[in-house]
């Protein structure tokens, strides 16, 4: 993958829901403290980028923080749902957050890699990877997000 952000779709634009999500993602303060930035999205499929600074918060051996990677695994599934909300359902946010820690997430950046594998009514299921540099799976995580129906 490259370092660029210039070539992410622009999903969400228009009338889309989740045109503010994508609008806003990049200037909210938490995101630019963590150096979290949407990398690439298409329908069920988002990836955002980590790019580790000085700030960035960090565990064992100077390895990612796992609060940070959790934050990366929800924020990258939200990414991905909102590539595709039904015109009659609004987001309603995280039902239910699981991750697993493989091993030690280091490297200059990580990437979320987030796919929705079920939309339903009320919850879409979406798996997410986070890889280092390398392409190696750093950690893995499952969310459930509630949809809303109007």
């Amino acid at each position: 993958m490259s370092d660029q952000t210039d070539s992410r779709n622009k999903i969400g634009e228009g009338s889309q829901p989740g045109s503010a999500f994508y609008g806003h993602f990049d200037a909210m303060p938490f995101h630019q403290y963590l150096g979290l930035k949407v990398q690439s999205a298409e329908k069920n499929r988002a990836t955002l980028r980590l790019h580790r600074n000085e700030e960035t918060p960090t565990g064992i051996g100077g390895s990612v923080n796992g609060g940070v990677l959790a934050t990366m695994v929800d924020m990258a599934a939200v990414a991905a749902v909102f590539t595709d909300v039904p015109e009659k359902a609004m987001p309603a946010g995280t039902a239910d957050l699981q991750i697993t820690y493989l091993r030690q997430a280091s490297g200059d950046y990580l990437d979320a890699v987030a796919e929705v594998v079920k939309r339903g009514r009320q919850l879409c299921t979406i798996q997410v990877a986070i890889v280092n540099p390398e392409g190696v799976t750093c950690c893995m995580g499952r969310v459930l997000y509630a949809l809303r129906p109007i």
